[in-house]
């Protein structure tokens, strides 16, 4: 018989739980070592801001696995409260120190995995100590405690985590204000889509202080750009970023990038063929664009997986991250996947950009909701290089279009998915099929012209015309246009011949259909692309203090 192998893995949680679990599913004899610095080895790190609400009542339904229930199930090793302090790569052993005794011991390995994760930045301001961080089961229970008695409260960071914490302390009752360096909420996203999820924050009682540095933290306020404001809190959250933990791999020599994470190749193997690393820690390579880390759930299962297929002998090679991710605040779904258009265009590509704001079922069945969608393409290849979503059905429609992304699925083609309708779950002409149709338009020559910039093109002379109705126009217009309704446009045709015009509507729909028209009466025209509506939101995310 084959001497058992041995395995050690630094770091549980969804990566180093799913390496382990995986090994032993694939070699029940292998000697399988969990080293995990924390009191709990396998929890629910996305569900922690929802039991700070509230809204998941029993704290004990986080933890999902506990070593003695990974003991029995898997006879695995699992040591808590354990830190791994050292690596010999020609000896192939690692060094682990128990945090309550002090003791060390070296674990020789035949493979080893680091799964370190990342941890939340502390700014270096003076008071940052009084800030309060959220990574794991014990800093949940801080956050939970100081807010019993706490009134107001200040996030520092408007990313995902931060803004479900802000919607989680509201849920508490307390007063909580949004501090966020960048102008807008939720860095995966362009501007006048994050707008939307501001709003929505807003109209439940957060603060959002954008484009706003936190420069202190004082026992009852924190300050702001340097002394210029300050903001009242008796608890103050930090949410601002992460770090990788990859201290372990740099002592150990292995590769890093230039921010410190750890660099794998396609099957999860850092530059020593005896160690893997996954999670957090670890750059991804991206299906478009440079390695970068990608801070998912998903992924980090999946690259376990990975993992511990390849020690096995059983390799399969990583796909190239999308960045597939969604958040829910106040009953409003946020989606994005792949790139944004503010990245695309800082690096000068080329792109088509598309907005739409169908309602995500039938309009006639009851309860329909706004739905607005952007579709980014490149415009040589007419591969779809990123969307975003907003409102309902949000979640559905990413993963539609992040799935015909996977598979290789032009713009063009999401014309001819076919998808599942019924009145209460979408329309015939499903959204995503609507981006679609739209992209075929551009590619056969229809022009747009996108809201940021719509001031530059009036300014070369070009004329606006609403084709709304006059009560909508009554409503609220573009200044600077002129209301020809869409069913007498065909009467002032003639008198816009040899004209450039850029017509615009609510979200585009009419526009395309006016475009159409005045094409076929010699006019150069082009239409306002997402219409009114994301003209509105843009202008107003750029422009909200």
């Amino acid at each position: 018989m084959t001497t058992p192998r041995t395995y050690v893995i630094v770091g549980g949680v969804a990566g180093g739980m799913s390496t382990a679990t995986r090994l032993r599913r694939l070699d029940e004899n292998a000697r399988i070592i969990v080293i995990e610095r924390g009191e709990h080895v396998s929890f629910a790190n996305c569900g922690l801001p929802y039991h700070v609400g509230g809204v998941i009542d029993d704290r004990s339904a986080l933890i999902l696995q506990t070593p003695e229930s990974l003991g029995a199930r898997f006879a695995l090793d699992v040591r808590v409260r354990t830190e791994a302090v050292a690596i010999d790569r020609e000896a192939r052993t690692v060094t682990v120190r128990a945090l309550d005794s002090g003791d060390e011991q070296s674990l020789s390995y035949d493979a080893l995995v680091l799964s370190p994760g990342a941890s939340p930045l502390r700014i270096p301001i003076p008071g940052v100590e009084r800030g309060l961080v959220l990574r794991d089961i014990a800093d949940m229970d801080r956050i939970i405690d100081a807010a019993t008695d706490a009134h107001r409260v200040v996030v520092a960071g408007a990313g995902f985590i931060g803004l479900e914490l802000a919607e989680n302390l509201r849920h508490r009752g307390l007063d909580v204000a949004v501090v966020e360096m960048l102008p807008q909420v939720l860095r995966p996203f362009d501007a006048e889509m994050a707008h939307i999820v501001a709003q929505r924050l807003r109209a439940n009682g957060v603060e959002l202080h954008l484009g706003t540095a936190l420069s202190g933290i004082e026992p009852d306020h924190v300050v702001l750009d340097g002394g210029a404001a300050t903001l009242p809190a008796d608890l103050v959250v930090l949410s601002v970023g992460v770090r990788p933990e990859s201290g372990l791999a740099r002592d150990a020599g292995l590769d890093l990038d230039a921010r410190g994470y750890i660099v794998v190749d396609a099957h999860q193997r850092t530059s020593d063929p005896a160690i893997f690393a996954v999670g957090d820690a670890v750059v991804k390579q991206r299906f478009d664009g440079d390695p970068s880390p990608v801070w998912l759930a998903g992924l980090a299962n999946r690259h376990g997986r990975l993992a511990a297929d390849a020690i096995a002998g059983r390799p399969h090679a990583a796909v190239p991250a999308l960045g597939t991710a969604v958040i829910g605040l106040f009953g409003l779904t946020a989606a994005a996947v792949g790139r944004t258009e503010r990245e695309l265009r800082d690096e000068g590509r080329e792109i088509r950009v598309i907005h739409t704001h169908p309602t995500d079922h039938a309009g006639y069945y009851p309860g329909a909701e706004q739905l607005s969608l952007k579709l980014i393409v490149n415009a040589g290849t007419d591969a779809i290089l990123g969307a975003q979503a907003v409102g309902g059905g949000a979640d559905k429609r990413i993963d539609i279009i992040a799935t015909a992304m996977a598979g290789g699925i032009p713009a063009r083609g999401l014309a001819d998915l076919e998808l599942a309708y019924a009145p209460q779950f979408g329309s015939a002409k499903d959204p995503v099929n609507m981006l679609g149709y739209v992209d075929d338009n551009l590619i056969d020559g229809e022009q747009s012209v996108q809201w940021h910039e719509l001031a530059s093109r009036m300014a070369e002379g070009w004329k606006l015309v609403d084709v709304r109705t006059a009560d909508e126009n009554a409503l609220g217009a573009i200044p600077g246009s002129e209301l020809i309704t869409l069913d007498s446009l065909r009467e002032h045709a003639e008198r816009l011949r040899g004209e450039r015009v850029i017509v615009t509507c609510k979200v585009g729909q009419r526009g395309h259909t006016a475009a159409a028209l005045l094409r076929q009466y010699g006019v150069t025209v082009a239409n306002l692309d997402g219409g009114y509506t994301t003209w509105r939101a843009g202008t107003a995310a750029v422009s909200t203090p």
